[in-house]
C-alpha cells in the first residue's frame, strides 16, 4: 500500500466519524432520539471513549425518560477526565432531573471550579439550591422540621435515641457529599487560606464552617428520619417479638438498598430482573402500614416510576403509562409538586415516543405551572413545540419555539438558545416564510459557532445549505 493510500484508509474512519456525529446531533436536534442513538452508538465502535459521543447519547436518553441510561453515558463521559466540563454538566442535569438534587448540586459545584465563568453551571447551582430548599429547607427550616419530627415521634410514645455520629453512619447518610464534608474539612487545616475572602467580602472560613455546620444538621435530620435500629433490637426483631413481621427491621437502610439494585439493574439494561425486583419491593411496602411507615405514599410513587421506566425499557408502553401514572397520583395525594412535575414529565415522554403527539401536549401543558425556572421552560416549551411540529400544527410550532427561546435568552443558556432557534426556523419553513427561517437557521448557527460545537455547526450548516438551495 502506497503512502497516499495508507493516508486515505486513515482519513476515512475519520471522515465517517465526524459524519455519524454530526448526524447525531443533528437528529437529536429533530427529536429523533432512537435512531441519534444509534448514530452515535455506531460513532462509538469507530472511537470507543469519544466523549462527545457519550454526552450527545445521553441527552437522547435523557429526553426519552431513561435516565439511568443517561447518568451512565454521563459517568462514561468523565471516567478518564474528571474535568471534563460538558460530561460534569451532563451528569448534573441528569441528576437534578431524576430529582437527586443534592448530588447534582456537587456536580454543578466541580464543574463551576473548572469553569467559574460559565453561565450554565452558575444557572444549574442556583436551580438546585432552590430544589433543595423547596424538599428539604434552608438551615433553620431544617432544624424546626427536626423538633416537629421528635415531637411528633414523642407523640406516638416512640423513645428516640441520637444515635452517635458514628464515620460509617455519616458517609451513608450524606452519601456524595460526604466527600465534599471531607474536603471542606481539609480546606481549614489550610490557616493561610482561611484568612482570605471571598468576592463578595465574606470570610472563608466563616463560609466554610457554614457550610459544615449545615451539613451536620442535615446528617442529623436524616438519621432521625432513618435511626439506625440499636443492636438490642435488631436482636428482639429476629426472634419475632417486636415490631410487625411484615416490616423490616431497619425499613429505610432496607429501600435504600433495593432501590440501588433496582438502579443498578435498569442501568445495566437488565430491565426485566430490574422489574421484577421493583415489582418485588412495591409489594413488600404495599404491606406495611402507614403508620409503621409514613413515607409509604411517597416510597410507592417512586416504585411505581421504577417500574414504569422499566417497562419503557421493554418496549411496553401501556404498561409504563399505567405505573406513570400511579406515581403521578401519589404524587398529587402527599401535595409533592417536584414528583408531579417528574412524572407528568415521564408520561409526556412516554407519549411523545409513542408518537402520540397530541396526549403529550395535553400533559406537558398541565406541567407548565410547576416549573420554576426559565431554564426548565426552555426545554419544556421547546418539547411542546417540537410535539406540534410533528403534528403539522407549525403556528403553534413556532409559538412555543419562540417561547422557548425567550426563556433561554433570559438563562443565557447557549445551548437551549440553539435548540429553541433551530425549532422556530424549523417551524418557519414548513410555514413557508423563507427569509426567517434562514434568519434563525443563521442565528443558531452563530450560537454554535461561538459555543465551539463542531457536530452542531456542521448540522446547522447543512440545514441551513438545504434552505438556501430551495
Amino acid at each position: 500500500m502506497s503512502d497516499a493510500e495508507g493516508d486515505d484508509e486513515r482519513r476515512k474512519p475519520k471522515g465517517v466519524f465526524s459524519t455519524l456525529v454530526a448526524n447525531g446531533a443533528w437528529l437529536y436536534q429533530k427529536g429523533e432520539y432512537k435512531k441519534a442513538i444509534e448514530s452515535y452508538t455506531t460513532a462509538l465502535t469507530l472511537k470507543p471513549g469519544d466523549t462527545t459521543c457519550f454526552v450527545g447519547r445521553s441527552k437522547c436518553y435523557l429526553k426519552m425518560g431513561q435516565y439511568e441510561r443517561a447518568l451512565e453515558d454521563a459517568d462514561a463521559s468523565i471516567d478518564k477526565d474528571k474535568t471534563f466540563f460538558e460530561g460534569l454538566y451532563q451528569k448534573a442535569e441528569v441528576l437534578y432531573l431524576m430529582g437527586e438534587f443534592q448530588s447534582a448540586l456537587v456536580f454543578y459545584h466541580r464543574g463551576q471550579r473548572i469553569r467559574p465563568h460559565t453561565q450554565m453551571f452558575r444557572l444549574g447551582i442556583q436551580k438546585a439550591e432552590e430544589a433543595i430548599e423547596n424538599s428539604v429547607g434552608r438551615p433553620e427550616d431544617v432544624k424546626t422540621k427536626i423538633k416537629e419530627q421528635l415531637v411528633l415521634q414523642k407523640d406516638a410514645n416512640q423513645k428516640i435515641q441520637k444515635t452517635p455520629k458514628k464515620e460509617k453512619t455519616t458517609r451513608k447518610l450524606l452519601r456524595e457529599f460526604y466527600t465534599d464534608q471531607k474536603y471542606l474539612e481539609g480546606l481549614l487545616k489550610d490557616k493561610n487560606l482561611v484568612k482570605s475572602k471571598m468576592k463578595n467580602g465574606d470570610n472563608l472560613k466563616d463560609v466554610i464552617e457554614e457550610t459544615l455546620a449545615y451539613l451536620d444538621i442535615c446528617t442529623e435530620f436524616w438519621n432521625q428520619e432513618c435511626p439506625e435500629t440499636p443492636e438490642k433490637e435488631k436482636k428482639m426483631n429476629s426472634k419475632g417479638t417486636s415490631s410487625s413481621p411484615r416490616m423490616p427491621a431497619e425499613p429505610a437502610e432496607f429501600l435504600l438498598k433495593s432501590l440501588e439494585d433496582i438502579d443498578e439493574e435498569l442501568t445495566s439494561g437488565n430491565a426485566k430482573s430490574g422489574l421484577k425486583k421493583a415489582e418485588e419491593v412495591l409489594k413488600t411496602v404495599q404491606g406495611w402500614s402507614e403508620k409503621e411507615f409514613p413515607n409509604k405514599k411517597e416510597v410507592l410513587g417512586n416504585l411505581h416510576g421504577c417500574i414504569g421506566n422499566a417497562w419503557i425499557e421493554l418496549g411496553k408502553m401501556d404498561r409504563a403509562l399505567e405505573h406513570h401514572h400511579k406515581g403521578l397520583e401519589l404524587a398529587e395525594q402527599c401535595k409533592l409538586p417536584e414528583a408531579t412535575s417528574r412524572a407528568l414529565d415521564s408520561i409526556g415522554r412516554v407519549y411523545a415516543q409513542m408518537g402520540e403527539f397530541q396526549q403529550a401536549i395535553q400533559v406537558w401543558e398541565k406541567k407548565i405551572p410547576l416549573v420554576r425556572g426559565d431554564l426548565e421552560k426552555t426545554w419544556l416549551f421547546h418539547e411542546i413545540g417540537w410535539c406540534y411540529l410533528e403534528l403539522g400544527r407549525h403556528e403553534d410550532a413556532r409559538d412555543y419555539g419562540v417561547r422557548s427561546a425567550a426563556a433561554a435568552d433570559e438563562t443565557a443558556d447557549e445551548k437551549w438558545q440553539i435548540n429553541a432557534n433551530v425549532l422556530v426556523a424549523q417551524s418557519q419553513l414548513k410555514l413557508g416564510n423563507m427569509e426567517s427561517s434562514v434568519s434563525y437557521f443563521e442565528k443558531a448557527l452563530n450560537l454554535a459557532r461561538r459555543h465551539q460545537d463542531s457536530a452542531i455547526i456542521n448540522a446547522i450548516q447543512k440545514a441551513l445549505d438545504e434552505v438556501e438551495q430551495h
